[in-house]
C-alpha cells in the first residue's frame, strides 16, 4: 500500500472545503448577477464567503456547499432578501423560518406542501407553486403570477427549496421521477442530475417535479424543536437535498473514500462487498440517478478541489492521494472535470 500523504496545513480558515459536495460556479455567477441587481459588489461578498472571484472565469470550477451556503446567508444579511432578488418583492429575512415552523404542524406531506405554497404566495409576487395528483404521480408545478417571465435561477432556487423542505418534513429523500422545465436546456444541465434526478425534460410549457403520489400521504415527522435545528444549518442542508447517508451512492462513496489512495476497485468488487449482484447494484444506482463511474469521478473531483484549494499538498501528492499512479493521469482527469489544469485552478484560487 502506498504511504498516505494527508499531513498538510489547511488554508482558508473556517472556509476550508469539506467533502459534503460541491456546487457549480454557474450558481455563484447567478448570485453575482443578483448582487449587481441590488447595486452591490459581488467580489467583496465572494471574498467574505471565502470564494476567490477569479474562479468565475473558469466555467467548470466549483465551490463547496458550505461556501455557497455562506454566500446565501451573506446575501440575505446584506440585501434583506432570502430569494436572491429573483422576485419583484423581497423575501424578507425570517420568512423561511416562519414557513418551516408553520408546516411542521401538518399531518402529512400533502397538507404541508399545500400550506407551504400559501406561504410563498404571501412571500413572493411573481412565482409560486401548487400540488396536484396526476395518476400514480404527484406534481409540484411552478406558477408565474402577474405575467412574470421565466427566470431560470428563480425556478431552480424555488424547486430546490421546496424539494429540500419536503424531504426534511418526512425524514427521507424523496425520489424525483421526472423534472420538467419551461426553458431551453441550460449550459449547466449536467448539474441537474444531482439536483433533480436523471429524468429531465426542457422546453416544456411549464416547470414541475413529479414523484410518487403515495409520497403525499407520508406523515410529517418534524416538530418545532427539530425545525430549530434544521434552520440552524440551513441552507446547506437544503442544497444537499437531504441526502440520505444510507443511500447506496453515499455508502459506496464512503467506502471508496476509505480505499483511497489505493487503486479504486471495479464495480463487481464493491458488489461482492455489499453481497449483491453487479447487475442489481447498477440497477439500484440508476434508480438513484447515479452510476459507479459517476460516484468515482465526483469523489475524486471534489477531493481534488479540496486539496488544491485548502491544502499545501503538491500536485504530485494530490495525484497520489486520489489514487492516480502518475501525475499526468491526474492532469488529464482534472482537465476533463474542470476544463483547466490543476495548477491553473490553484492559481485562480489564490488570486486576490
Amino acid at each position: 500500500m502506498r504511504e498516505r500523504k494527508y499531513h498538510h496545513r489547511p488554508r482558508g480558515g473556517s472556509h476550508a472545503r469539506n467533502e459534503k459536495g460541491t456546487i457549480s460556479i454557474y450558481f455563484v455567477r447567478a448570485v453575482a448577477e443578483a448582487v449587481r441587481a441590488r447595486g452591490g459588489d459581488p467580489e467583496a461578498l465572494f471574498r467574505e464567503a471565502g470564494i476567490r472571484p477569479a474562479l468565475l472565469a473558469i466555467d467548470a470550477s466549483r465551490v463547496s456547499s458550505q461556501q455557497y451556503s455562506t454566500l446565501w446567508r451573506l446575501f440575505i444579511a446584506r440585501f434583506q432578501d432570502e430569494f436572491f432578488a429573483q422576485d419583484s418583492r423581497r423575501m424578507k429575512p425570517g420568512s423561511f423560518a416562519l414557513l418551516c415552523h408553520g408546516v411542521v404542524h401538518c399531518k402529512d406531506l400533502n397538507g404541508a406542501l399545500d400550506r407551504a405554497s400559501r406561504y410563498f404566495d404571501v412571500f413572493l409576487d411573481d412565482l409560486g407553486f401548487s400540488i396536484s395528483r396526476v395518476g400514480p404521480r404527484a406534481r409540484l408545478t411552478l406558477r408565474s403570477h402577474r405575467g412574470a417571465g421565466v427566470r431560470m435561477f428563480a425556478h431552480e432556487t424555488l424547486l430546490v427549496i421546496a424539494h429540500g423542505v419536503a424531504c426534511w418534513l418526512v425524514g427521507r429523500r424523496i425520489e424525483i421521477l421526472a423534472a420538467v422545465f419551461a426553458y431551453p436546456k441550460p449550459v449547466h444541465a449536467s448539474e441537474y442530475r444531482d439536483l433533480f434526478g436523471p429524468s429531465l425534460v426542457f422546453d416544456a410549457p411549464e416547470t414541475y417535479l413529479e414523484f410518487a403520489v403515495t409520497t403525499l400521504d407520508l406523515p410529517v415527522v418534524q416538530s418545532e424543536r427539530s425545525a430549530k435545528e434544521f434552520l440552524r444549518v440551513a441552507p446547506e442542508n437544503i442544497l444537499l437535498k437531504y441526502k440520505s447517508a444510507q443511500s447506496l451512492a453515499a455508502r459506496i462513496r464512503r467506502r471508496l473514500r476509505q480505499i483511497l489512495p489505493d487503486d479504486l476497485p471495479e464495480l463487481d468488487v464493491i458488489a461482492q462487498e455489499l453481497h449483491t449482484a453487479p447487475a442489481t447494484l447498477r440497477r439500484k444506482l440508476k434508480a438513484e440517478g447515479q452510476s459507479y463511474q459517476m460516484i468515482k469521478d465526483d469523489l475524486r473531483r471534489d477531493l481534488a478541489i479540496t486539496y488544491l484549494s485548502a491544502t499545501d499538498l503538491s500536485i504530485r501528492d494530490i495525484a497520489h492521494a486520489l489514487g492516480f499512479l502518475e501525475p499526468s493521469a491526474f492532469h488529464r482527469a482534472f482537465r476533463k472535470w474542470a476544463q483547466t489544469s490543476p495548477g491553473a485552478y490553484r492559481r485562480a484560487e489564490q488570486m486576490q
